[in-house]
């Protein structure tokens, strides 16, 4: 009887972990950083873009591969989702480039940015 008990617990340990897991793995796939709008953590990620060493609005990991947003620096109408303008003063936007936990990973490209 103690051998049909212990396959009962080991069967239903079983099945709590791949539904925990299952759990996990869809709940990331399901929340990209950047929202449709743009934005993460309701700050639009196009625009014109101050670097700061603190206090950032958002922090970025600067990455070549798997973007949560692709980067384009342009001189002038940074309107369009994943143009950045950068400026000294008056930004929409400041960013702090971190190497850890950033809040986005972005990719600079030449052409095509915004949301992968």
């Amino acid at each position: 009887m103690a051998k049909g008990k212990n396959l009962k617990v080991r069967s239903l340990s079983i099945a709590v972990f791949s539904l925990v897991q299952v759990s996990l793995q869809s709940s990331w796939a399901d929340s990209p950083k950047v929202s449709e709008a743009c934005t993460v953590e309701g700050k639009k990620l196009f625009g014109k873009v101050q670097v700061v060493t603190s206090f950032p609005d958002v922090k970025v990991q600067i990455v070549n591969s798997f973007p949560d947003l692709k980067v384009k620096v342009v001189d002038a109408f940074p309107s369009e989702c994943g143009k950045w303008q950068m400026v000294d003063s008056f930004p929409d936007l400041k960013v702090q480039f971190v190497d850890s936990f950033p809040d986005v990973k972005i990719q600079y490209v030449e052409s095509f940015p915004g949301r992968p």
